[in-house]
């Protein structure tokens, strides 16, 4: 597509600017509502706004200059989720816009201790302590918690300043300021959106974590708690579930909603390992996330199966039954492709067939070439390298050796307790979009 002749025709490089600058004169016009505190329309022609391409702070993940919002259970990983963020971000090696840059972070967090949860989690997971900022508000009466929409433009300010690339609200919900309920679409909007202009103004990201509500449903954005204007504001929501039926308490990690980008993006399995961390006062012990790859199974299919009645669950153990059958009848494997051939044929769907691998413990690998999936029973399950990690902070486990404000990335890449990290450039492409995985 051609750029009209009054529109830039060369790329955009950077985070910067909003995607339609006000005129720095607004034109005039005729006053035709003289008690309406001054206000006036103002048009722009779409010909004087400067066209941008979208930027990614997590490549084809989480749009720079845009809300996202994590949501998921209780005790699953989300702060740890965070502050694996941040400690990519802080040090430069987060896939996507900063990656080879290191940029601060700016971390609102209300229902843990700095100093006992938040600091030791951000320590543990590699973060440069010295560009991780704690934000409170001073006022005359003393100093309180950072509160939406009454300190975006102050907060806007700082962001500037230091150059912070990545605003981690932990939850989200609870910036919001107290008069707004967050259960009505209208009111919770009042604070998101002009969170949304602050972020688009600025180039920063904000990540937000929010909970599941108590119902049950295969889609995460109606779990999200609180009105649908959470997940209609984010421009991409990353939704978060444990997968039981993996059998060693690792979670799943799924695009539920990318406005700006790709949703076929795949799932990653992480699990969560145990850290030391070492203080004047003794030892504090932590979680710290560890991703271990792409999973087969998305947070879709997990919820879906939790919102499943009896006879799904009886379709997905005849499923499984039949699947190790196929298998043990060939010698314990088969292509991926022709078990989904037969399994079409035994009228068996494919969701179904997604759900019952799991089951029967069948594990996915690629072989040959070209390439191709193979689907193999796995005679080791009962030996599963990585024990379930519960996501209390009273862990004993592995012990990092910090740099000057922190583990680095290298010691962090080979945990003890733990299967070896897939490496990030499973995930990583060019800092402006494109997979390289």
């Amino acid at each position: 597509m051609t750029a009209p002749a009054n529109v830039p025709a060369q790329p955009v490089t950077g985070p910067a600017s909003p995607q339609a600058t006000m005129p720095a004169d607004p034109p005039t016009g005729p006053d035709t509502n003289p008690d309406n505190d001054g206000r006036r329309i103002l048009l722009t022609p779409a010909s004087a706004i400067r066209m941008r391409p979208v930027h990614w702070t997590w490549t084809d993940r989480i749009p720079a200059g845009s809300i996202t919002v994590i949501p998921g259970r209780e005790g699953i990983g989300k702060s740890l989720t965070l502050a694996w963020l941040s400690a990519q971000i802080t040090r430069g090696t987060l896939p996507g816009l900063h990656y080879g840059t290191p940029r601060p972070v700016i971390y609102a967090a209300t229902e843990d201790s700095w100093a006992h949860t938040i600091g030791p989690r951000l320590y543990a997971a590699g973060a440069d302590l010295d560009m991780v900022y704690r934000v409170d508000v001073a006022y005359d009466a003393g100093f309180d918690a950072l509160t939406l929409p009454r300190d975006c433009a102050a907060l806007a300010v700082e962001i500037d300043r230091l150059g912070v690339a990545l605003l981690a609200a932990d939850p989200l919900l609870s910036l919001i300021a107290a008069g707004i309920d967050t259960h009505r679409d209208r009111d919770l909007r009042t604070a998101l959106e002009p969170l949304a202009r602050m972020a688009d103004q600025t180039g920063c990201a904000v990540v937000g974590l929010a909970h599941f509500n108590k119902s049950t449903s295969a889609d995460a954005l109606n779990l999200i708690t609180g009105s649908r204007a959470f997940s209609a504001v984010a421009r991409a929501v990353i939704a978060i579930a444990r997968d039981d039926e993996a059998g060693d308490g690792s979670c799943v990690m799924s695009q539920a909603k990318n406005n700006l980008g790709r949703l076929d993006l795949p799932s990653l399995r992480y699990v969560v390992e145990s850290a030391e961390i070492s203080t004047d006062e003794g030892p504090a012990y932590v979680g710290r996330l560890v991703f271990t790859g792409e999973s087969d199974r998305s947070v879709s299919d997990i919820l879906g199966e939790t919102a499943g009645d009896g006879d799904d669950r009886a379709e997905r153990d005849e499923a499984a039954a039949w699947l190790v059958n196929y298998l043990a009848e060939r010698g314990g494997e088969a292509p991926r492709d022709d078990i989904a051939k037969a399994a079409k044929a035994a009228g068996i769907a494919e969701r179904t067939l997604k759900r019952a691998r799991v089951r029967a413990h069948v594990v996915s690998e690629r072989s040959g070439f070209p390439a191709r999936a193979v689907w193999r029973i796995n005679t080791g399950h009962a030996a599963s390298p990585t024990p379930a990690v519960g996501p209390q902070s009273g862990q004993l486990g592995h012990v990092p050796s910090p740099g000057p404000t922190g583990p680095t990335a290298a010691q962090l890449a080979q945990p003890a307790h733990a299967p070896s990290p897939t490496p990030l450039t499973l995930i990583r492409s060019d800092a402006t979009g494109g997979s390289a995985a």
